[in-house]
C-alpha cells in the first residue's frame, strides 16, 4: 500500500472513541527472575517511593531486588492459576473487565467502543494498549485507572505512563480521564451486594473487617487525599449495610519499610480482633478492582493463619469484584457518563453520511504531496 493510499484510508475513515483501561500490572511467571523484572521499574517510580534517590537507589538495588524476588516467588506461586502469564489473577481479571466492558458498551450503545488494557509495569504494556486503539482509528479516549481511590503512587502513575507514551505520538489523540470512582453509588451498591451474597451463601461473621492498601502516612501529610477516600468508601458501604459501628473495623494493609504508614495497620488489627473475643471475621478490600497477591496471598492466606493463631475460628475473605455482572454494570454506567458528547452519532445518521461524503470528495480533488513528483 502506497503512502497517500495510507493517509486516505485513516483520514476517510470515520475516527472512534475507546476506553483504555489501567492496573498495576504482574510478574510474568512466579518465579524470582520474572518478578525482579516486574518490581524494577515499578519500585524505581518516584510516584511510588518518595524518598531521597541516591539513598533508595541503593537500598532498592542491593536490598530489595536481590533478596526480595526469592522471597515472593513461594507467595506468587501459591496464587497462580496456570502455566504461563496467563496465570496470574490480575492478568486474568483485568482481562475479563476488559472484554465485558466491551460487551456491555456495545449492547448498551448499539455501537463498538473499543476497550484496551496496558499495565503501568509489565505487560501488556500502556504503549503497546495505545498502539491497539489507534489500529482502529481511536481518536478519543476515555482513560480509566483501576483504582478506586485515587493516589498519586497509583492512579498518577498510571497516567504518567500513558502521558510519557503520548509524548511519542505525531498525531496524539484527544484524552479524558477518571481519577477516582470511590463515592461511586453504583459501585458502593455493587460491593455491598457482593457483601449481602456472601452472608446468604455462608452466614454472617461476628466482625466485618474493611481492609485498603495502605500508602506512607508522609503522603497523607503532602496532600494526597487517598486516605480521605478510603475512609469515604467505608462509610458509604457501611451505611449501605446499615452496619453498626462495633460489627465492623477499617485498616491498611501491605506496608514496607520502617516509616510510618497509614493506621491501623491490618497484620495488627487481625490478631487483636481474634484476642478480643471475635471468632468469626470477613475481610472485603474494597481498593482492589481485581484479585491479586495482596488479596490472595496476604489477606484471604497469610491473615487467616494469624487470625486463627490467635485464637479466631472462622475467617473469610470475599473476593473482589472482579469480572461480576454488578462490577462491569458499575464500571460501565461511569463509562458512559464520562463519554458524553463524544460518541459519534449512529451510522445511519444523515448528517455523518453527508460529512463522510464531503470528506472522500475533497480527498479526491486533493492529491497529496506525497503523489506529486518531486
Amino acid at each position: 500500500m502506497s503512502a497517500s493510499d495510507l493517509i486516505e484510508r485513516r483520514h476517510s475513515a470515520p475516527p472512534k472513541t475507546g476506553v483504555l483501561l489501567l492496573n498495576l500490572g504482574t510478574p510474568e511467571a512466579p518465579t524470582p527472575g520474572a518478578i525482579r523484572r516486574y518490581l524494577k521499574p515499578f519500585l524505581s517510580d518516584r510516584r511510588v517511593v518518595e524518598l531521597p534517590r541516591a539513598l533508595w537507589l541503593t537500598i532498592l538495588y542491593a536490598f530489595i531486588l536481590p533478596l526480595r524476588p526469592r522471597r515472593l516467588a513461594h507467595s506468587y506461586a501459591s496464587i497462580w492459576m496456570t502455566p504461563g502469564p496467563e496465570g496470574s489473577p490480575l492478568l486474568h481479571h483485568s482481562q475479563q473487565q476488559r472484554d465485558g466492558l466491551r460487551g456491555w458498551l456495545a449492547q448498551r450503545l448499539g455501537q463498538d467502543v473499543p476497550v484496551a488494557l496496558g499495565m503501568t509495569y509489565g505487560k501488556p504494556g500502556v504503549d503497546s494498549a495505545l498502539a491497539e486503539l489507534e489500529a482502529q482509528n481511536v481518536r478519543r479516549i476515555l482513560v480509566l485507572p483501576l483504582y478506586p481511590q485515587y493516589s498519586a503512587s497509583s492512579t498518577a502513575a498510571a497516567l504518567d505512563a500513558v502521558f510519557r507514551a503520548l509524548q511519542t505520538r505525531r498525531w496524539m489523540p484527544e484524552v479524558r480521564t477518571i481519577n477516582s470512582y470511590h463515592d461511586e453509588s453504583a459501585w458502593i451498591a455493587a460491593l455491598a451486594q457482593s457483601l449481602r451474597s456472601h452472608w446468604d451463601a455462608h452466614g454472617r461473621a461476628d466482625h466485618l473487617l474493611i481492609s485498603f492498601h495502605s500508602i506512607p502516612r508522609q503522603y497523607l501529610l503532602s496532600g494526597d487525599p487517598y486516605y480521605c477516600f478510603c475512609e469515604k468508601t467505608a462509610r458509604l458501604l457501611t451505611d449501605a449495610l446499615q452496619l453498626d459501628k462495633g460489627r465492623y473495623s477499617v485498616s491498611y494493609q501491605s506496608r514496607l519499610g520502617k516509616q510510618p504508614w497509614l493506621q491501623p495497620y491490618t497484620d495488627v488489627v487481625i490478631p487483636q480482633l481474634a484476642r478480643s473475643g471475635v471468632g468469626s471475621l470477613d475481610v472485603i478490600c474494597p481498593g482492589f478492582a481485581s484479585d491479586c497477591l495482596e488479596t490472595l496471598e496476604e489477606v484471604a492466606l497469610r491473615y487467616r493463619d494469624d487470625f486463627i493463631n490467635a485464637g479466631g475460628k472462622s475467617f473469610r475473605y470475599v473476593p473482589a469484584l472482579n469480572a461480576s455482572p454488578a462490577h462491569i454494570d458499575a464500571l460501565g454506567q461511569m463509562i458512559e457518563r464520562h463519554l458524553q458528547g463524544w460518541l459519534p452519532a449512529a451510522d445511519g445518521d444523515d448528517a455523518l453520511r453527508v460529512a463522510r461524503a464531503k470528506a472522500a470528495e475533497t480527498q479526491m480533488m486533493s492529491p497529496t504531496l506525497l503523489d506529486r513528483p518531486a
